[in-house]
């Protein structure tokens, strides 16, 4: 069985939940991604925020990207357990029509599946009901 952690992106970087959306753009340009968990003092995941976050919710919503902080975005996120299938992986992604999930062990954040990590490991007709359903 192949498991969230065979597949994951591993060595993932959290933006502090205290930090501005103007440090959390330049960390994703400085790490080339378009998204980043939000962790707290705890090491904890308390969600996520994406480029489109910062710009349609933030930016083009009168927020001052210099002041308004990371966490503000947290929300509910969705997760998998480093050991959970990649059966379940794809279930959860799909369910929720999510693009980038985290994978937690012991209550840490250890890595991210995306889809460019579903496109290394899925055969393409697994991939392409994959697509299908993230974007329907």
């Amino acid at each position: 069985m192949t498991t969230a952690r065979e597949i994951m992106h591993p060595g993932v970087q959290c933006v502090d939940e205290d930090a501005s959306l103007l440090d959390a753009a330049r960390m994703m340009r400085d790490l080339d991604v378009g998204s980043l968990p939000i962790c707290g003092k705890d090491d904890r995941l308390h969600g996520i925020i994406t480029d489109r976050d910062i710009v349609i919710r933030a930016v083009a919503a009168g927020m001052d990207p210099a002041t308004t902080r990371a966490g503000e975005f947290g929300g509910h996120v969705h997760w998998v357990d480093a050991s959970d299938s990649l059966a379940h992986v794809l279930e959860t992604m799909g369910d929720n029509q999510i693009r980038r999930l985290p994978v937690i062990d012991d209550h840490r954040l250890v890595g991210m599946v995306s889809e460019a990590d579903l496109a290394r490991h899925l055969p393409e007709d697994q991939l392409a009901l994959f697509v299908e359903r993230v974007y329907a």
